[in-house]
């Protein structure tokens, strides 16, 4: 699946990215970095449509990242489906809102993981579950 944008490598100043976990009514967040490489789970934005974007530029305000992440489903054999193309154009959505690259990681299982950890929020671990798998990515 190719990025909306490409992160540079570590050889530049260090990049905070800010990873979300699309939901039709929740959509979790993550933060991280790539002097860490690690990320962390933040919250989980429960609002629907047009009004999940007021509480997600408040968090793009508070940890002015590089860049975002936005987790894509697929099925298991790699097909696309509906909720596929809803978390693409979310993505296409937070490019232009807010003028940020934003990068796409398929995230099947992220959700089903999350719950084996024991989270107590699964949809802003899994947030933090992709933005991971993003960062290992890195070069």
């Amino acid at each position: 699946m190719p990025d909306v944008a490409r992160a540079t490598g570590p050889a530049t100043a260090p990049q905070t990215f800010l990873a979300f976990d699309f939901g039709l009514k929740r959509t979790g967040v993550a933060v991280g970095n790539t002097l860490t490489r690690d990320a962390r789970a933040l919250t989980t934005v429960a609002a629907e449509g047009d009004a999940r974007f007021a509480p997600i530029g408040r968090l793009i305000d508070e940890w002015r990242p590089d860049a975002l992440v936005v987790g894509v489903p697929f099925h298991p054999d790699g097909a696309a489906h509906d909720n596929t193309r809803r978390a693409q154009r979310f993505a296409r959505q937070l490019a232009g809102r807010f003028r940020l690259p934003v990068h796409e990681v398929d995230e099947r299982y992220t959700t089903t993981e999350a719950l084996s950890q024991g989270a107590k929020d699964a949809d802003a671990q899994a947030a933090s579950i992709i933005l991971d798998q993003f960062l290992r990515g890195l070069p």
